[in-house]
């Protein structure tokens, strides 16, 4: 087996969330438990006369680590922008921890504690891994262009923290050794682990991953999935994974659905998935 995961089958619940208070700090506050952390409600997209999403329905759990697979076409990753504020949908609802978030921007679903990575590497390839998990933390910076200028007192304050939430996720990824390395000249495994620093670095409740795997060897492969299950046991992050190694989603996820022509035709254990039918014949050629 690819990865052997050893996790209680226990689904935690994750009760508080660090929020902006003020252009200096952030403070923990308790929140109500919940059933489930993202609840997909009939959501319909359309692109001209095709249906890319087609009434979609399904929850997150807390704690919960999802696995979406299907064919290429089916619906995978316009779910995933969907979800994080790229594409609005013709109709339904994305509800994370009870609030309607379907008309909100990218930027405040980060806020409230969605975090998202991609396929193809979108870090500045340019700068460093320090410099890049950072860049992760903008929407919370409060400061203006000639306060970055002047380098005011909240300038400096953003920094100091901004720098100390990235030193915590370096420390998680075992990323140490590339601290200061321009991003572009690291490994795509290497890349990758970056590209989770950054959206771990804001300490969601819910990361969305577009494809982890693709592109690694079988030993970077088992680096990002040790470190999700991780963040997951340690922090009870909850995570969304859109990947087509079969072998990596039925070993590391709680839960599978399985998209086809923009629908969800199966949803359940890995096990139970991995023996439906429908799922033989779209997914897997039977």
């Amino acid at each position: 087996m690819f990865f052997a995961r050893q996790r209680s089958k226990e689904v935690r619940n994750f009760d508080y969330q660090v929020l902006w208070r003020s252009s200096e700090e952030y403070r923990a506050r308790p929140l109500p438990r919940l059933d489930h952390v993202l609840r997909v409600e009939d959501i319909v997209v359309r692109f001209g006369g095709v249906i890319a999403v087609d009434n979609v329905e399904f929850v997150v759990k807390p704690g919960e680590i999802l696995g979406i697979v299907g064919p290429n076409g089916a619906g995978k990753t316009t779910l995933l922008n969907i979800i994080s504020g790229f594409y609005k949908p013709q109709k339904g609802r994305i509800i994370f921890k009870n609030r309607d978030i379907t008309r909100l921007s990218p930027a405040e679903r980060v806020r409230l504690g969605i975090a998202r990575t991609f396929q193809h590497s979108e870090l500045f390839t340019s700068m460093t891994v320090l410099e890049n998990i950072m860049s992760g933390l903008e929407p919370w910076r409060k400061y203006s262009t000639l306060a970055a200028a002047l380098w005011s007192r909240s300038t400096k304050k953003w920094e100091e923290w901004a720098r100390a939430r990235a030193e915590q996720v370096i420390d998680l990824l075992d990323l140490h050794p590339y601290r200061y390395h321009v991003v572009g000249s690291l490994p795509p495994g290497v890349q990758k682990r970056v590209d989770l620093a950054r959206a771990l670095a804001q300490k969601p409740e819910l990361v969305l991953m577009d494809e982890p795997m693709a592109g690694l060897s079988r030993e970077e492969k088992e680096d990002i999935a040790r470190a999700i299950v991780e963040v997951n046991e340690t922090r009870g992050t909850s995570f969304v994974l859109v990947e087509h190694d079969l072998e990596v989603v039925m070993d590391l996820c709680d839960r599978v659905i399985v998209m086809d022509y923009g629908k969800v035709i199966a949803d359940g254990l890995p096990y139970e998935v991995a023996r439906n039918p429908k799922v033989i014949e779209a997914y897997m050629g039977g």
